[in-house]
């Protein structure tokens, strides 16, 4: 590798943390009802407690963002990088890691799930597909997003290695993000495991 390609390679992954940052639950909830979101609902920023606080429509513009903030970013990097997979891998990481920890909230940020669909909706759309499967069948069953996100997430990496056999880092790259989200989902693992783990609805809700 060329120093050029090595200053590029990580610029697109700064630029990916960078992009993830962008806290567009915790924006669209300030400037649409003057409220700050991390005191609603769960305190999440993501598409789910906003879409629980703040309304339907509200989530999924939120949910929209944070997808294509996750496929702009890593676009971004296969363009810069020609699709190396190791550079991808690390774009990957790095745009859910600016999801669960921006800067413009000192690194208090949500669970980087969308921003995953997002990445892998450009790197290995069948695999998304058949764990879209997967969720929609956890969250008709269970009501429970966190749930249905957290075995897609488990279960996404054996659909890629079947899908496409690809490259070992971008392999690696999809053990890492699930093991991510499943850190992330924390809070929500020891309501499911107490029973008080909030259901969800299609309506949503209105912050008070």
């Amino acid at each position: 590798m060329t120093s050029a390609f090595l200053l590029s390679a990580l610029a697109a992954v700064l630029l990916a943390y960078f992009i993830g940052g962008l806290p567009f639950g915790y924006l669209f909830v300030r400037f649409s009802l003057g409220k700050d979101v991390r005191t609603l609902g769960s305190g999440n920023i993501g598409a789910t407690n906003v879409h629980r606080t703040a309304g339907r429509k509200a989530g999924l513009i939120v949910l929209l963002l944070d997808i294509l903030k996750g496929f702009i970013s890593v676009w971004l990097t296969a363009v810069i990088s020609h699709g190396d997979p190791l550079v991808l891998g690390l774009a990957i990481v790095a745009v859910m890691l600016g999801h669960c920890y921006p800067v413009l909230l000192r690194f208090k940020g949500g669970k980087a799930v969308a921003c995953f669909i997002g990445a892998f909706l450009y790197v290995a759309p069948a695999a998304l597909l058949a764990t879209t499967v997967v969720f929609v069948l956890v969250v008709a069953g269970t009501k429970f997003i966190s749930l249905a996100s957290i075995v897609g997430a488990l279960v996404f990496p054996l659909f890629f290695w079947l899908i496409y056999h690809p490259a070992e880092p971008i392999l690696i790259t999809t053990i890492v993000a699930a093991l991510l989200i499943v850190y992330r989902h924390q809070a929500n693992i020891s309501r499911l495991l107490s029973g008080t783990e909030n259901v969800f609805s299609l309506k949503g809700g209105t912050a008070r």
